[in-house]
C-alpha cells in the first residue's frame, strides 16, 4: 500500500474508536475517577480512547514503516502488527492510569481540599514536563522517526513488527504521558478535553511548528494550575467528586 491509503485506514479506525468512545461516554455522564469500572474494563476503555486520540498522529510513522516492508500480502499484516504493538504500550499505560484515577477518587471523597491541591499539581506537573529535556527528546523521535525506522530494520523474528510498534509507542508515551494525566483532573471520559488533547498531539507531532505548540501548551497548563487555585471547577474530574461528597 502507498502512504495515503495507510493514513486513510488508520484515520477510519480512529473515527470508529471515537464513535465507540462517544457512545460509552454518554452512559457515564457526570461520572469521574474510575467511573465505577474494574481495572480490566478501565484498561479496555482506556485503550479505546488512546486509539481514538493517538492513531491519527501515528499514521505517518505507520505509512513510512509500510514502505520499508517488502510488497506483498504480508505488508498489511506486518504494518498492522506495528500498530498493535504501539497500542499495547498505551494499554499498559492504562494500569497506572487506573491507579491514579482510583487514588483521585478516594482522595476527593475523603479530603476535598487535598483533591483541589491534586488538581493544581496535575496541571503544574504537565506544564513543567512540557519544557523538560526528556519531553523534548521523546518528541524529537516522534517528529522525525527515520533513525528509529533504520533501527527497526535490524529487528529479526516473528515479533519484530510488534517490537517496533512497542518501541515507538514507548517514545510516544514518554512524549505525551503528562498530557494524558490531565484527564485525571478533567475527567477521564471528558470528550471536550480528549478532543483538545488529541488535536494538540497531532499538531505537536506533525506540524512544522510543533515544538512551539508544545511550549504554548506548557504555558497554558501552568496557567491552568494557577487559575485552578481560585477556580477549582476548572478540574471537573476532581471538583465534581468533591462537590458530590460535600452534598
Amino acid at each position: 500500500m502507498a502512504r495515503a491509503p495507510w493514513v486513510a485506514v488508520l484515520l477510519v479506525l480512529a473515527a470508529g474508536a471515537w464513535a465507540a468512545t462517544v457512545a460509552i461516554a454518554r452512559g457515564m455522564t457526570g461520572m469521574t475517577g474510575t467511573m465505577g469500572l474494574g481495572v480490566a474494563t478501565f484498561v479496555a476503555v482506556w485503550t479505546l480512547m488512546m486509539a481514538a486520540m493517538m492513531l491519527p498522529s501515528v499514521s505517518p510513522v505507520a505509512s513510512l514503516y509500510a514502505k520499508t516492508v517488502p510488497a506483498g500480502p504480508s505488508r498489511a499484516a506486518r504494518t498492522g502488527a506495528l500498530v498493535a504493538g504501539y497500542l499495547l504500550v498505551w494499554a499498559a499505560a492504562g494500569l497506572p492510569g487506573y491507579g491514579l484515577a482510583l487514588a483521585a477518587e478516594r482522595l476527593s471523597s475523603a479530603a476535598p481540599v487535598a483533591a483541589h491541591t491534586l488538581a493544581v499539581v496535575v496541571f503544574a506537573a504537565c506544564g513543567a514536563y512540557q519544557f523538560s529535556g526528556l519531553k523534548q527528546r521523546c518528541a524529537a523521535h516522534c517528529r522525525s522517526p527515520l533513525a528509529l525506522l533504520l533501527h527497526y530494520g535490524s529487528y529479526r523474528g516473528r515479533l519484530r513488527d510488534l517490537r517496533a510498534g512497542a518501541h515507538h509507542g514507548a517514545y510516544c508515551v514518554g512524549c505525551c504521558w503528562a498530557l494524558m494525566v490531565v484527564l485525571i483532573a478533567a475527567g477521564v471520559m471528558n470528550l471536550l478535553a480528549m478532543a483538545a488533547l488529541a488535536a494538540f498531539v497531532l499538531v505537536e507531532k506533525i506540524a512544522p511548528w510543533g515544538p512551539s505548540a508544545g511550549r504554548v501548551a506548557g504555558v497554558a497548563a501552568l496557567g491552568l494550575a494557577v487559575a485552578t487555585v481560585w477556580a477549582p471547577w476548572l478540574a471537573p474530574g476532581l471538583y465534581g467528586m468533591s462537590q458530590m461528597t460535600m452534598r
